[in-house]
């Protein structure tokens, strides 16, 4: 596990900021188990049982490293650059939050603690959770609105299944932002024998740190696996934004790598406006939301924005801090897509290869879309694919059937 060797990117700083983005903005109850939480990750990355333990769980129980796939029919479709497909829908429970979960999960463990607290959307991170609770035999309890409960209703019983308690969220837009919120109200009263899994590369310090390490398997899997394909690194990688932790999972191991462009693609929702789209970086200016500073979707008076996008694990008023470093300082560019391209792009990578992807990767499809035909054909793309779309069938099957 080399999820520490990133010397020339050293951020965050010991305080937990990128920059201007990150920190620790959270009631002063929750600072005593933030800094304990650090100070025990940073004493695991170091210690060689904990990476064994952890690398054997990724091996034999999650099922890495994940192939890297050369799609030749889509390339053939774009006609342009030569894509390969990063198969973190291929991971036990069907996404890349596994990697992520297990991880804390391991770090509650040695804390000491019996009870774990998550949120969830799209209900990928609620079952990732779920599943590394049962393997651990922690008591679970998940967080996710009412809105996603319903749109999601095969995660939320696959969670039940796994023995963990949903709660629903009936406060605002019932939905992730809310569902963040309830989490954080349980932890404030629960920290001293419960752990907060928080699902995405957000939230305060040391989370964006943490989910970006244990992520950047993705990363690391995929230079190795190109590399020995085609013997030179890709010309582009393209990966799905929420929150951020399979985009930045994916590109933290080529930051160094100049030549290796970036792509993130978020939510462009069905409008421009305010409330009709997930775009932090199209209509989000900085602000601080759920314990970080970092863009977010605010109205002129600075409330939090209402968010629409059809995927609900990219419906999120704010992103990632690193996300915003990184967009700020020009190594990685962001765009959007309409829930129309989204959904067309969902529709096209079933046809053409057989796999039926999230909603939330098919995002990074239509972000593929738009700019891999004007490639070269000696050209290189890696897409990550972040979860497989069973969750997303029924709910796809509305628009396009």
């Amino acid at each position: 596990m080399e999820m520490m060797n990133f010397k020339k990117y050293k951020m965050p700083d010991s305080l937990g900021h990128f920059g201007q983005y990150g920190g620790m903005f959270v009631p002063e109850t929750l600072i005593p188990a933030l800094k304990e939480l650090d100070k025990v990750y940073e004493e695991s990355r170091q210690d060689p049982k904990f990476i064994r333990t952890f690398n054997g769980l990724m091996k034999d129980y999650v099922g890495r490293p994940t192939p890297l796939y050369f799609a030749e029919r889509l390339t053939r479709y774009f006609g342009g650059a030569k894509v390969y497909l990063k198969r973190e829908d291929l991971c036990h429970t069907g996404a890349h939050k596994i990697n992520n979960s297990l991880g804390q999960a391991l770090l509650a463990v040695r804390m000491g603690k019996k009870r774990v607290i998550a949120e969830t959307g799209a209900g990928q991170h609620g079952v990732a959770t779920a599943t590394a609770a049962a393997r651990f035999g922690l008591e679970c309890v998940v967080y996710m609105g009412e809105v996603d409960m319903k749109r999601q209703a095969l995660n939320v019983i696959r969670m039940q299944l796994l023995g963990t308690e949903v709660r629903p969220v009936y406060a605002g837009q019932k939905t992730l932002k809310e569902a963040v919120s309830a989490a954080i109200r349980d932890w404030v009263s629960s920290s001293r024998d419960s752990h907060y899994i928080l699902g995405s590369a957000l939230g305060p310090h040391p989370f964006p740190k943490i989910v970006r390490d244990f992520q950047s398997c993705i990363g690391r899997e995929a230079r190795e696996q190109i590399l020995k394909k085609e013997k030179r690194l890709p010309d582009l990688l393209i990966a799905c934004v929420g929150g951020g932790s399979n985009s930045i999972g994916l590109f933290h191991p080529f930051l160094a790598d100049k030549r290796v462009k970036m792509l993130g693609v978020e939510a462009g929702g069905r409008g421009s406006r305010i409330g009709e789209h997930a775009a932090r970086f199209a209509g989000g200016r900085l602000g601080i939301l759920q314990g970080t500073r970092s863009y977010v979707l605010q109205d002129k008076n600075g409330q939090i924005a209402l968010t629409h996008s059809v995927s609900a694990g990219l419906d999120y008023a704010a992103v990632g801090p690193e996300h915003s470093y990184l967009k700020d300082s020009g190594r990685v560019q962001y765009t959007k897509v309409s829930d129309k391209e989204a959904l067309a792009a969902f529709k096209l990578l079933s046809e053409q290869e057989g796999i039926i992807p999230a909603l939330e990767s098919a995002h990074a499809v239509a972000g593929a879309l738009k700019i891999v035909p004007k490639m070269r054909k000696n050209q290189l793309v890696v897409i990550n694919i972040s979860g497989r779309g069973d969750k997303d069938v029924e709910q796809a099957a509305k628009y396009l059937l």
